[in-house]
């Protein structure tokens, strides 16, 4: 073999680090979010009995504490009682999403966080459906419906997704119109 070639076993091996590599990222953070919303939805269901609130500082549980609450409907205690529909749905979009990462541009951090959160967020209430029935909820907030990491990790995972395409957009559209001036002035 000359010198700059690559042998066949490494043109099959470098395909596999690319891909492995590029789930790399999806596991952690998903894998962290799993980790930390499990853990604390655990912790609520084995300290607090159902509808029990606590908080260490009394000053603050007219704005915040922790409610352990059941949830049968979507984040933040929208539509009870769709369950199923929600099962199917998580597992929908965890397999779409394991389906589009490695399609996403390395440089592309933003994307690759938010389809992190989302993915994380989406297992560990789906985890919570199936063993349960129910999802645990346990930060209350104010009046705002009660909430757990899975919820709160979607949701800025959509709000990243958001504030990638505004404002990524205008780069792209920005960039295209100097090239069109370039292309004018030439």
């Amino acid at each position: 073999m000359q010198s700059g070639e690559i042998s066949p076993s490494q043109a099959i091996d470098r395909p596999r680090r690319v891909f492995l590599g590029g789930y790399l990222i999806l596991v952690f953070i998903s894998g962290l979010v799993l980790f930390l919303d499990q853990w604390t939805k655990n912790w609520v269901r084995g300290n607090l009995a159902y509808g029990e609130r606590w908080m260490p500082w009394a000053s603050l549980e007219p704005y915040v504490r922790i409610l352990h609450w059941r949830n049968s409907g979507a984040a933040f205690g929208l539509f009870q009682e769709g369950g199923g529909i929600f099962t199917i749905l998580a597992i929908v979009v965890a397999l779409l999403i394991v389906y589009y990462f490695p399609r996403i541009e390395r440089g592309d951090w933003a994307l690759r966080l938010a389809m992190g959160l989302q993915l994380g967020g989406a297992i560990g209430n789906l985890i919570d459906r199936l063993q349960h029935g129910y999802v645990t909820d346990f930060i209350s907030v104010g009046n705002f419906p009660v909430f757990n990491i899975a919820d709160s990790s979607i949701t800025l995972g959509v709000v990243i997704l958001l504030l990638d395409l505004w404002f990524g957009g205008h780069e792209e559209a920005d960039h295209a119109s100097v090239s069109k001036e370039q292309a004018t002035d030439e």
